[in-house]
């Protein structure tokens, strides 16, 4: 049975530059990383949001066998308390939209951007999660 988020693995060519563009994004530095060929990171982990979810990244060189070369596929929304300014934060820092904000019913608000390693990055207003989140008393 399913029972939460433990992590969201994205790949990139340079997991070092994905790491610092991210950091950047999140204002934290990754708390764990794996080293891999010539000491440069294979896999740099953050944890992030009310309950520290994961959002690792990987060297694209250990992708599965037949992983999309494309942005598609799955998106993962993360929350946000301000859609428009979190997406005009992630274009200043250089994403591409990949889907505009887009109102879709009762309060709920998605948008999404290509980051500059390929990865599509969701994020969305959403009431149940602020809901969830008072209800455990961690906002």
């Amino acid at each position: 049975m399913l029972r939460g988020l433990a992590t969201i693995s994205f790949y990139a060519d340079d997991v070092t530059e994905a790491g610092r563009w991210y950091a950047e994004l999140l204002g934290q530095q990754p708390y764990f990383s794996v080293p891999g060929p010539g000491g440069r990171p294979a896999y740099l982990e953050f944890r992030i949001g009310d309950y520290e979810h994961e959002l690792g990244f990987i060297d694209r060189r250990f992708a599965p066998a037949g992983a999309g070369e494309k942005a598609g596929g799955a998106i993962a929304l993360w929350h946000v308390d301000d859609i428009k300014a979190t997406m005009a934060r992630l274009l200043e820092l250089g994403a591409t939209e990949y889907e505009p904000i887009t109102p879709r019913s009762e309060s709920f608000v998605t948008a999404s951007v290509v980051d500059p390693f390929g990865n599509v990055l969701g994020v969305m207003t959403n009431p149940h999660y602020v809901e969830v989140v008072a209800k455990l008393g961690t906002l």
